[in-house]
């Protein structure tokens, strides 16, 4: 085994061990097998550095240059109740997504409309999980889910779903999609996180994206932060394996 370090670079001490053991005790687990200590405990130094490399990831995406200005494109949106039908239809413009001053916008596109006749599950997953905790989002952000569906097609879903916290915005009859380089020439689509600021004047700028696919050898992984089951899963021994979500089960 790789000799284990401790934060300023020693061997886990012998009293670190026997607190472990205790630990173990007190659980009801009888005597720790050392190798697994040590084991557990190589472990918890390598989730601690994850953390800390997470940190100054996030510090360098902070640190980013104000994006270019977009236009201020026009979307459809349906009421904000769900049961409530389909119409009536009204446009709002990016820009009017920004709900208060020195506020941001997150918006994630799914990969549903055009060429995608059919909701990505793997989208319909991440919803999901963000429709679970849209409420505590937008005490920060502001938010919505964009999809290239039109209207009536996007809510269809996302009733079957019972999405009733996210905002949800059709951008079937503008370029926003495929200028964010979230849909190709043929109307294939991709999915995308994306954060955009105001300025003062109205001003709508990209700040940052991520696609699933981060290089040749990275897919479907570039936008795991923002989602549970795949945290959850590799916390298991079986580990996120060969499973794929799907719309039913």
């Amino acid at each position: 085994m790789t000799a284990l370090r401790g934060h300023r670079g020693e061997k886990p001490s012998y009293q670190a061990l026997r607190h472990a053991d205790r630990r173990a005790r007190r659980a009801g687990i009888g005597w720790l097998d050392t190798s697994r200590v040590r084991a557990r405990e190589e472990l918890r130094q390598a989730e601690i550095e994850l953390m800390h490399r997470g940190e100054r990831v996030a510090e360098l995406r902070l640190r980013l240059p104000p994006g270019p200005v977009l236009d201020d494109y026009v979307f459809e949106e349906g009421p904000a109740d769900l049961a409530a039908g389909d119409s009536p239809v009204r446009h709002v413009r990016l820009s009017e997504l920004f709900t208060a001053p020195g506020r941001e916008l997150f918006l994630y596109q799914m990969m549903f409309g055009k060429a995608d006749t059919e909701p990505c599950p793997m989208c319909t997953m991440w919803c999901d999980g963000l429709n679970g905790v849209a409420h505590h989002l937008t005490q920060n952000v502001d938010f919505a889910v964009v999809a290239a569906a039109d209207l009536p097609a996007l809510r269809a879903h996302a009733r079957s779903r019972n999405w009733t916290r996210l905002r949800l915005l059709s951008a079937a009859s503008n370029t926003f999609k495929y200028d964010l380089d979230s849909e190709d020439a043929e109307g294939r689509q991709d999915s995308t996180i994306s954060v955009f600021t105001r300025d003062d004047d109205g001003s709508v700028r990209h700040f940052y994206s991520a696609h699933p696919r981060m290089s040749e050898d990275v897919e479907e992984r570039g936008t795991d932060l923002i989602a549970p089951v795949w945290h959850v899963l590799d916390l298991t021994r079986r580990g996120r394996g060969d499973w794929y979500p799907t719309l039913d089960y």
